[in-house]
């Protein structure tokens, strides 16, 4: 079993029972998956990059990555219908306990001038986003082999009705956030 489900099952659920004044240990709520998108806005004209970061997104998760392709043309960025403009990952179970733990203990410590992730990126269904700048802080990324330095998002899908209850559930996980 993953170390973080471990945690969740024998710790969080006590603490935000405690905290959100919940009774039954079923009303805490879960993670159901965590949803890892990379837009490479470049590959329009370069594929290479695109080949490099799906790379890269598989080495972070330990999963193949969907190619996501552009719906519409837009004349202004050199874009048609239905090319390559990015990859997404979506992660459920085992996988997505180990990312998130990764994330948590190994990767957000590493960014530079770090302070904390914003409290304020909850969509109001308590699910929080996170935009990370560059794939380095990843311990699974060489540095010599960085093709170009690219973002990801960072989806946290929860089973919370609220924004106040998915906070409580990554900070539970031990989510570092801001000090207000």
């Amino acid at each position: 079993m993953a170390r973080l489900k471990e945690k969740y099952e024998k710790v969080v659920i006590e603490e935000v029972m405690k905290e959100r004044g919940l009774k039954n240990r079923y009303q805490v709520p879960r993670l159901n998956k965590v949803i890892i998108n990379m837009g490479v806005g470049e590959a329009t004209q370069n594929i290479k990059i695109l080949d490099a970061a799906v790379a890269e997104l598989t080495a972070i998760t330990g999963q193949k990555p969907v190619v996501t392709r552009s719906k519409t043309s837009i004349s202004n960025f050199k874009l048609r219908e239905n090319m390559p403009i990015g990859c997404k990952v979506t992660l459920r179970g085992r996988k997505m306990y180990e990312f998130v733990d990764r994330l948590i203990s190994l990767a957000l410590p590493r960014v530079r001038d770090f302070n904390g992730v914003p409290r304020n990126s909850f969509d109001g269904r308590g699910n929080y986003t996170l935009g990370i700048k560059e794939q380095m802080i990843f311990p699974e990324i060489k540095y010599d082999k960085i093709v170009q330095t690219l973002g990801m998002d960072i989806t946290f899908v929860t089973s919370a009705k609220n924004d106040g209850d998915a906070m409580a559930l990554l900070a539970g996980f031990g989510m570092p956030f801001r000090k207000k």
